[in-house]
């Protein structure tokens, strides 16, 4: 074959070829050339062209399938990102934006005539106890333990969410407000019965809110309303179910509004120390006084500790609180100390700790700065702690309470009986004195038994090693009721009630024997 036959421009193939360049150029990995009879140079590269449109075909598919795969495992790991995102890692609960979601969705679509959406919040009573006295790793069993018996006591299209911490929350679906209190009822009893934990037999009940939905609320503000009721069940003695009343919001505003009126109030010249004297009820010498703090609000008027110290706990004023009483008792036991008028009483002061104080290592050189400060020994300061601070107390705590007793600070049991009232802690504490709470002196005269036993108690307080204060006496006959079985310190209302200390102050100078009116 001549030159000029093999390449003539005429040839149809080139067009051929040429087409099919541009389509697999534009991406058209399916097509071909066909290849003609006469196998020349032209034949050859079109032949070559279709070989590298199949290579770039398999190519290709392999590509495919390779951005397939990877597609997919992106798309699983969104998933599973997104999933880790809605879920709480311990227990494997909805977490709270998962909860916050799912309510938002109710709220759109769960409203179906008598029955609606529902939300119970509980908040674990004692939890923090566990976790504090015996350490994370047992108080994450716990969480774990009461995720599955929630769980296990709702229904099945019912939402169980950890919002953090030992809070957690219940999504109910299409419910009326019985049927949800019998679910809420059903998840407290479960929760109710001991659990044994790596050994441990411990119980840790909760307490309940219960806020039914309605139509156009958004989700925050039933969370909220469901959050008050809860507030509301640990207030009324916990282990209960709270449901959502419009007037516990305004409890909630009338509270908030008193949480800032007491950072003002420590801050500013708003609380009063009152001082009730502890008698010897032998000689009727003063032994102590106790300082009890009022609140002097610039609006409602005397406000008692009962109502604020709660709140102060709460809110984390409460070590604040305490501070200003520490100081502000010592600095006056030292003024009565060192004026003639009142010199001659040699007693102590009693303050009252919370179990916060004992959490904070600062607290023992505040005493020591406070007592420094006065040039009082420290023996004339006694601490005064609640039953259930001390015995519930952790390894923090006991440190606390050995460095106030190497500095020789006194301290003494508040309330005893109204706890734990065990011998083997009365035994182990590092404390002097224990005060009986009133309620035990209260049924002297109308209970026969009584009398036998305040002796018993008495008894073993002393068996123990410890001195008694008997607090609540305000009769004659119980003075002397328990002057007669040995008891020798006792304060209340036969012998005064709390005092300013300007009071206090003339009744210090004028006797030297405190007088029985």
């Amino acid at each position: 074959m001549s030159e000029s036959n093999t390449y003539s421009g005429n040839d149809p193939r080139l067009g051929l070829l040429l087409d099919g360049i541009v389509k697999l150029a534009a991406g058209d990995l399916n097509a071909r050339i066909e290849v003609s009879d006469a196998r020349d140079e032209i034949d050859a590269v079109i032949m070559g062209t279709n070989l590298l449109a199949e290579d770039l075909q398999i190519i290709y598919a392999e590509l495919e399938q390779r951005v397939a795969a990877r597609t997919q495992q992106l798309h699983d790991a969104h998933r599973e990102m997104q999933l880790m995102a809605m879920t709480d890692p311990l227990t494997g609960l909805s977490n709270r934006s998962a909860f916050a979601d799912a309510l938002s969705d109710a709220q759109e679509t769960g409203h179906n005539g008598s029955q609606r959406p529902a939300i119970l919040l509980l908040d674990m009573n004692g939890f923090k106890a566990i976790n504090d006295s015996l350490g994370h790793t047992i108080g994450d069993m716990v969480l774990e333990t009461v995720a599955r018996r929630i769980s296990g006591a709702v229904r099945e299209q019912d939402m169980v969410a950890r919002m953090g911490g030992d809070e957690f929350a219940i999504l109910l679906h299409n419910v009326t407000p019985s049927m949800a209190t019998s679910i809420g009822n059903r998840v407290l009893a479960a929760l109710d019965s001991p659990m044994e934990i790596d050994g441990e037999h411990l119980r840790c009940g909760a307490s309940m809110g219960l806020r039914m939905a309605e139509a156009g609320q958004s989700a925050q503000n039933l969370m909220m309303e469901a959050d008050i009721a809860m507030y509301e069940s640990k207030t009324d003695g916990k282990g209960k179910l709270k449901i959502f009343q419009p007037a516990m919001l305004h409890a909630r505003q009338l509270r908030n509004q008193l949480v800032g009126d007491l950072k003002e109030a420590i801050a500013g010249s708003q609380l009063i120390l009152n001082y009730q004297p502890i008698i010897r009820l032998d000689t009727r010498g003063i032994e102590g006084v106790e300082a009890l703090v009022r609140w002097k609000h610039p609006t409602r008027g005397i406000i008692m500790p009962d109502e604020f110290i709660p709140i102060a706990e709460e809110t984390g004023m409460i070590s604040d609180l305490g501070g200003w009483v520490l100081r502000t008792a010592v600095g006056q036991l030292q003024q009565w100390r060192s004026d003639p008028l009142t010199a001659s009483h040699n007693f102590t002061m009693r303050i009252n700790v919370s179990a916060a104080d004992l959490q904070r290592l600062e607290f023992v050189e505040d005493v020591r700065d406070a007592l420094a400060e006065a040039g009082l020994d420290p023996s004339l300061l006694v601490l005064e702690l609640t039953e259930s601070a001390v015995i519930q107390g952790n390894d923090l705590d006991r440190y606390t309470l050995n460095s106030l007793r190497r500095l020789g600070v006194g301290l003494e049991i508040d309330d005893f009986g109204t706890g734990y009232s065990s011998i083997s802690y009365l035994r182990r504490l590092p404390v002097d004195a224990v005060k009986v709470d009133r309620t035990l002196l209260a049924a002297l005269g109308s209970d026969p038994s009584q009398p036998a036993l305040l002796a018993a108690v008495l008894q073993l307080i002393r068996a123990c090693g410890l001195n008694a204060v008997w607090e609540g006496i305000e009769t004659e006959e119980q003075a002397d009721y328990l002057l007669s079985i040995g008891c020798t310190s006792g304060q209340g209302y036969f012998f005064s009630r709390p005092l300013p200390a300007s009071d206090l102050t003339e009744q210090l100078k004028h006797h030297k024997t405190w007088p029985i009116s």
